[in-house]
């Protein structure tokens, strides 16, 4: 059965003030660098077989790979097209603003300055399709972000607009996805 994991990166100062960290490159707490040592030994301890992790390059699913990938032996390497969605203008604001919640509705709108989500899912769908050539002989764990998340998700399953920009998973969450 060919499949792909994917994991949200541990928590960082943002996640608990609940502010949109997008592309802005913002470091894990204490906290999150404890919640991917245990995603690590959670993948050691279900004999969860992955040949490879690619993640963001943001320092905080940077980290969060390095920290699993030291406890199973998996090997990392980065991949560009894992980086978080660029909100622009609405980046350190609430995540739960009003503006922000209606505008993330529109998937053409660039956040005055950012990347709108129908770019985001090419560069996404892009890289599920090639991890879906390869997954007879080869199983992946990405780590990434939230909106990253979304994007996947909606690569395996149909949603309504509202259901996608509703969607998320918890830091250091892991999801198995079958191709």
């Amino acid at each position: 059965m060919a499949q792909v994991y994917f994991t949200r990166h541990g928590q960082t100062i943002w996640n608990v003030e609940n502010k949109i960290c997008g592309a802005t490159d913002i470091a894990l707490t204490e906290w999150g660098r404890e919640q991917a040592r245990e995603l690590g030994r959670k993948i050691l301890d279900e004999r969860l077989c992955i040949d490879e992790i690619l993640y963001s390059p943001l320092m905080r699913a940077r980290d969060t790979a390095f920290e699993v990938a030291e406890i199973t032996g998996i090997p990392a390497r980065e991949d560009i097209r894992l980086k978080e969605q660029n909100f622009g203008k609405y980046e350190a604001t609430p995540r739960n603003g009003e503006t922000f919640q209606e505008a993330k509705k529109s998937f053409v709108n660039h956040f005055d300055g950012g990347e709108t989500m129908l770019h985001l899912a090419q560069r996404i769908y892009n890289l599920l399709d090639e991890i879906r050539a390869e997954a007879e002989t080869k199983t992946y764990l990405l780590v990434a972000h939230n909106g990253i998340a979304r994007v996947v998700h909606s690569y395996f399953y149909d949603m309504t607009n509202e259901e996608y920009s509703a969607f998320g998973i918890r830091n250091c969450e892991i999801r198995r996805y079958e191709f």
